[in-house]
Parts: C-alpha cells; sequence; structure tokens
C-alpha cells in the first residue's frame, strides 16, 4: 500500500499529477502506460530518470554498463555517497522507486551493444539515450529503426549540450548527422580484424550538473511531446550554448545511402526461450513460413565464431558478439603471432551449427533473428527469453512485438 501522503486525493482535481493535467493535451494514462528504455545512468540518465519519475512513468528498463565513482556525485542526483562501487543501474532503479514507489524499474547491468537483444527495444515505446560516445549511439540508431521505435539523445561537454530527436522510419536518423570526424573517431575503435583497441576512457568528458539538467529536460520534455503526437525536434538538433545564449535549432540533411534505414517488415514473437531452440529448428520454421528451402538466417549483429593461428594452427571456439575480444586477446597464446578471426552474420544450413541452441551463439537473449527468402522476410522474436530481460515487466501485453 502507498503510504498516505502518495495516494490519489479523494478530489481527483487534486491529485499528485493535477497540475500536469492542467495542460489542455495532457494524457496522464498514456504516460502510465508507456514502456520506456533508458540507456545510460551517468549524468545525463540520473536527471532523465528524475524527470520521468516525476511525470508519473511506470515502466521502465535502465541499462548501464557503470559502477558510481565518487566524481559522479557532483553530478548525478540520484546517487549517494553510500552507492560508491555500486551499480549504476541498480542504484538509479532503487531512487526512481523512492520518488515514485508504484513505479517498476528493471535495472540492467549490461552492454547495450553486446548484451542487449533487439526484443528490449522492440518493447520500448520509446527510447532515451544518456550516453557519452559514438558507438553506443549509433547501435541505437540502427536499432530502434529495425523495431521502428523514436528515439531522443542527448549529448552535453562543458556547459554546452545537444538535444534531438529521431522518428521511426523518418529520416534524417542519428547515422545521417555523422561526418568524417565522427566516422574516423568510431574507426579507431576496431582493428582491421574486428578486434576490439584498447577502449578509451569513459566518464571522462567535462559536465556540470547545470547542463546535464538542461539537456535531460529537453529530452523528456521532447519525449512527451512525441508520446502525445505534438511536434518535436525531428530530424533537427536544439544546440545550447551556455556562455553567451547563442542557442538554435539545427536542421540535420537525409544521408541516401545511409545503413540504419531499414525496418524490420514483420516481427513474429515466439514463447520459447533461446535454450529451447536450435538454429536447425528456426530455419525449418523459416522455411515453411517463407514456402522455400532458400532461406538465410540473418543474426541480429555479427559473431566471432573462433580464432585461428595462422602460423601453428591452434584454434580457439569463441561464439561472442565482433567487439567483445580485445586486439591483446587476438595473439596466439603458444607463439605470439596474430590470429584470424572468423565471424559468422548468420545460418545458412551449416551442418556444424544446426544443433547450437540460440544461447549458444553469444547473441544476447530476447533477440530478433531474421530470416530472408530471394523475395521476402520475417523476423522472429524470441519472446520466450522476455522474463529473464525484463522481469517484473515482462507481461504477454508487453513482450508482443
Amino acid at each position: 500500500m502507498l503510504p498516505e501522503t502518495l495516494r490519489v486525493a479523494a478530489d481527483p482535481e487534486d491529485d499528485r499529477f493535477s497540475r500536469l493535467r492542467l495542460i489542455p493535451w495532457w494524457d496522464q494514462e498514456k504516460i502510465r502506460a508507456t514502456n520506456v528504455l533508458v540507456v545510460g545512468a551517468g549524468a545525463l540518465g540520473n536527471e532523465i530518470l528524475k524527470n520521468l519519475a516525476l511525470l508519473g512513468f511506470l515502466k521502465i528498463v535502465v541499462v548501464d554498463l557503470d559502477h558510481i565513482e565518487l566524481s559522479n556525485l557532483s553530478r548525478s542526483i540520484l546517487f549517494r555517497p553510500s552507492d560508491i562501487g555500486r551499480s549504476k543501474a541498480d542504484a538509479v532503479a532503487s531512487a526512481y522507486c523512492d520518488i515514485l514507489p508504484e513505479a517498476t524499474v528493471r535495472p540492467l547491468l549490461a552492454n547495450i551493444m553486446r548484451d542487449c537483444g533487439l526484443g528490449l527495444f522492440a518493447w520500448a515505446d520509446i527510447i532515451l539515450g544518456g550516453l557519452d560516445n559514438r558507438e553506443a549511439r549509433l547501435w541505437i540508431n540502427r536499432a530502434a529503426w529495425k523495431t521502428n521505435r523514436p528515439w531522443v539523445d542527448g549529448a552535453i561537454e562543458g556547459i554546452n549540450g545537444v538535444a534531438r530527436v529521431f522518428l521511426p522510419a523518418q529520416p534524417p536518423c542519428y547515422e545521417c548527422t555523422l561526418g568524417e570526424t565522427d566516422w574516423a573517431i568510431l574507426d579507431k575503435r576496431m582493428s582491421c580484424n574486428l578486434l576490439l583497441h584498447d577502449p578509451n576512457p569513459q566518464g571522462r568528458v567535462p559536465t556540470t550538473p547545470t547542463i546535464s539538467s538542461i539537456i535531460a529536460g529537453i529530452e523528456v520534455q521532447e519525449a512527451i511531446k512525441t508520446l502525445h503526437g505534438l511536434p518535436t525536434l525531428a530530424g533537427k538538433g536544439y544546440v545550447f550554448e551556455g556562455l553567451h545564449h547563442t542557442s538554435y535549432v539545427t536542421q540535420y540533411t537525409e544521408n541516401p545511402d545511409c545503413l540504419s534505414h531499414y525496418v524490420l517488415d514483420q516481427i513474429v514473437p515466439l514463447p520459447q526461450t533461446s535454450a529451447e531452440i536450435t538454429l536447425h529448428a528456426l530455419f525449418r520454421r523459416a522455411c515453411d513460413d517463407l514456402g522455400t528451402t532458400e532461406v538465410t538466417l540473418d543474426f541480429s549483429r555479427d559473431i566471432i565464431q573462433r580464432l585461428v593461428c595462422p602460423t601453428c594452427g591452434a584454434e580457439e571456439e569463441c561464439f561472442v558478439p565482433v567487439g567483445a575480444i580485445s586486439f591483446a586477446h587476438g595473439r596466439c597464446p603458444v607463439d605470439g603471432h596474430m590470429r584470424v578471426v572468423h565471424t559468422l552474420s548468420g545460418f545458412h544450413g551449416q551442418p556444424e551449427l544446426a544443433a547450437r541452441t540460440l544461447d549458444r551463439l553469444g547473441l544476447p537473449l530476447f533477440d530478433i533473428f531474421t530470416a530472408r527468402s530471394i523475395d521476402m522476410e520475417i523476423s522472429y522474436l524470441i519472446a520466450g527469453d522476455a522474463p529473464a530481460v525484463l522481469g517484473p515487466l515482462a507481461t504477454p501485453a508487453e513482450v508482443a512485438a
């Protein structure tokens, strides 16, 4: 039972959200029903989540890989000194429910690019980013496009920042905004043989709590407008310049060759878990649905299947997403030579893979597999994984694509 001070007042005109309902177009029930995915629980993520809680959003998944450090306390309203060393996702989930006890917040200590299936994006009605790197933004952008979901991005540095909205299947998208410098930075993260260079220090961007508050506030306000069908910063960026306040809105331009512009045509939820389906079984299902045996089953991301030393021939089976193995690990432990990376992007009947269950591919749970024939495609959401990923948020209605 809610504390007395949090219960809805007897007078419906004077409940917790009564001031919000005075806005003519405001729909509090829509807000209560919305599934929100927040990626990043640092300075921006804290402010995003604080605002979502104050507005009454009840169903939240928050993804972050990091743990709280002392320096986070100067910029993150939801962290306390006693939280140092705790995962950011867990800490913000607890703090969110302190503000809004009715809410259900699912914290995921995870890398959004490698550990989160596309089903998480399909579950969300809207995605908000509180990130500090281009690589993760690019992945979110492509995942949001595939699952036809809107997302709101924010970036901050010093006392400056930018907020922007990317609507589903409506270019320009985030990838369209990337220039030569952005791509050069992205290329530095991955070696030519798909092994990850030592990551640059994360979380070291100079920021203040004031700019976090401003940009996160705009992000959440744009999310509210998006959910209510109001005009937004779609395909645009609001650039906040904090020193002289020469702020402005910039219009982005569509890149007709952008690789992000792809929406999955049909997503079919399957009730089984990843541990209950083999590649062969899913392949046969796809052949039946598409009416042909000329089918390729594409993964949501490329997988490193094995590392092979070209000198001594030693092999190491891996089955992890590309980007999960460091450049240093790529050297052969026997003779020190750099090993050759063998990758998989899908399944087309390889006998050695047929009996492997989906949870043994190195792909995350609650993922989507896309089957293609010459003239048709169909995608399968492994919805049986939803309870393991979404926890108490995994109701039948919410896992349906």
